[in-house]
């Protein structure tokens, strides 16, 4: 939305509309979801003032009413699916990962965790036709796992009908037997795939902010921003946060965290995906004593929680253990060097 509109908003001035657009809030969506402490700490702007630019916002946007549940119905209409390229599993989640979602995926070390996130990499820029989004990706690295290698890897990997339609989409000349041309093919995915390293856990918050000016300035182009991988969310808030006493703070932190990835689903449409760790837990006798680590927070913040565990050689089991609308259950896939692969 164009800078002078937010002027249209009482007490926004043009020094005041400057201050708003500098910090991300550059149109009356993203103003009418902010609270008014946030929006006085990041713009500089008296707390009742912006109570004030906000509440005008809300009115101007129609945020935060009341709607029918068959208006609710219409408008996940607009909600996408992105697959897996893998049918039990697609099975399993109802279609794929959904955007305007938070989904988690937890495990121990090796269980696949980064190959999925690598996979919908690719998968989220693949035509609506073969299960993709037509979109780019934004990928939060925080374990230095992500590696263009394996993006090639997976993009080889991809069908042959896919591979000519994704080469005659973005113009290559070429087969998919053509080296020069799959070359030119991986590049062309790798471009569409942004990626930055969070150094601690409050640069990954920073990032998180980041995410969302790139994905409002890609909203209208050719390639949005349809999926937000974090690998993983909670590491840095592991190792910086130690002990019962730092216990608090941690996931008050990691609940912000959560609230602006959320925040950035909802406004463009895209999918949230988060990597977790795990730890044992010693008291548990029967069963798997594998517990995802960050509390109830990330519990309640994640639509989709699905637990990867290793199984025989390159088999893995995708256990589905909490959706909102959709029955527990479990699928098989195959982790090769093409990547993600069935049974």
């Amino acid at each position: 939305m164009p800078e002078d509109e937010l002027e249209d908003l009482p007490g926004v001035g043009p020094a005041t509309a400057d201050k708003l657009v500098d910090n991300g809030f550059e149109s009356y969506q993203s103003i009418a979801v902010a609270s008014p402490g946030e929006m006085s700490n990041t713009a500089d702007i008296g707390e009742s003032s912006a109570s004030d630019i906000i509440n005008a916002a809300r009115e101007a946007a129609d945020v935060g009413g009341f709607e029918t549940g068959a208006t609710v119905l219409e408008r996940r209409q607009e909600i996408g699916k992105l697959s897996w390229q893998i049918d039990e599993v697609d099975d399993l989640l109802g279609g794929g990962i959904e955007t305007q979602s938070i989904t988690e995926v937890y495990g121990e070390f090796g269980s696949g965790k980064s190959q999925v996130t690598h996979q919908m990499a690719v998968n989220v820029q693949l035509s609506k036709e073969n299960g993709g989004l037509e979109g780019g990706c934004i990928f939060v690295d925080s374990e230095d796992t992500f590696r263009p290698e394996r993006i090639d890897d997976m993009v080889r990997g991809l069908d042959d009908e896919i591979l000519a339609d994704e080469m005659e989409r973005r113009e290559i000349e070429g087969t998919p037997n053509d080296e020069e041309a799959l070359e030119d093919l991986v590049d062309a995915f790798l471009d569409q795939i942004h990626v930055a390293k969070a150094f601690n856990s409050n640069h990954q918050i920073l990032l998180a902010e980041k995410a969302k000016e790139l994905a409002g300035e890609h909203e209208e182009t050719e390639w949005p921003i349809r999926i937000v991988c974090v690998d993983s969310l909670t590491a840095h808030f592991r190792a910086e946060y130690v002990g019962r006493g730092e216990l608090a703070e941690r996931q008050q932190k990691l609940n912000k965290h959560l609230h602006d990835l959320m925040r950035l689903g909802d406004l463009y449409n895209t999918a949230i995906l988060v990597t977790n760790q795990v730890a044992s837990n010693p008291d548990s006798y029967f069963g798997d004593p594998t517990q995802a680590i960050g509390g109830n927070i990330l519990g309640h913040a994640s639509t989709f929680r699905i637990y990867l565990r290793k199984s025989k050689g390159d088999k893995r089991i995708v256990r589905l253990v909490d959706a909102p609308n959709l029955a527990d259950g479990e699928a098989v896939m195959r982790v090769q060097n093409e990547g993600l692969k069935p049974e």
